[in-house]
């Protein structure tokens, strides 16, 4: 298999495969796997997150709110955190199980240990959105919209404009397929 293709600044390219992951759902204790998903979704989503982000609190809702409107339409998402538990332990999987239970996540909440999928990503900060079509090609990377302050008055959807172009089997040209992932630093080890 060849390798995926990495933009200058080490984000994954667009129109470069989903890296596999297999990754513990705080959740539900399982194993999660991107790869059991090919062929059997029109999409996905896959979001670097963590619990103690001020910027993924903005958004934590909006990423509820686009999950249980996308997921019943056939493109799951997968929030992920990556950070070093170490200097971070607030993003460690227990707090992760209990920020789960307490928001009521309609996504499994995965568990990056070894930063190996966020380094496959290229992730960068969080809430870092991946936004894959049914081939699992890389559609959209970025920001959810333009505007974290105000929930209810963004002004541009990007999220939602691309998974609506990823819907219309238009992937390839969703209007702006990437912006910049605007939140905290990954936390790296």
């Amino acid at each position: 298999m060849t390798p995926p293709k990495y933009d200058p600044d080490g984000q994954l390219s667009l129109g470069e495969p989903a890296p596999d992951f297999t990754l513990k759902d705080v959740i539900s204790d399982g194993q999660v796997s991107l790869a059991s998903l090919r062929g059997k979704v029109r999409g996905a989503v896959v979001i670097f997150s963590c619990n103690h982000c001020p910027w993924v609190i903005k958004y934590e809702d909006r990423m509820i709110a686009l999950t249980r409107k996308y997921q019943e339409k056939g493109i799951p998402f997968f929030i992920i955190s990556s950070n070093d538990i170490v200097k971070f332990p607030q993003d460690g999987p227990e707090r992760m199980k209990e920020r789960a239970a307490q928001k009521g996540y309609p996504f499994p909440y995965l568990f990056d240990e070894s930063q190996e999928v966020a380094r496959a990503y290229g992730a960068q900060v969080t809430p870092h959105i991946f936004l894959f079509d049914g081939d699992l090609k890389l559609r959209y990377r970025g920001a959810i919209d333009d505007n974290p302050d105000l929930e209810n008055r963004p002004t541009i959807n990007y999220l939602t404009d691309a998974l609506d172009a990823v819907l219309r089997g238009q992937g390839a040209a969703v209007s702006t397929p990437a912006t910049r992932a605007l939140g905290c630093s990954l936390k790296w080890k």
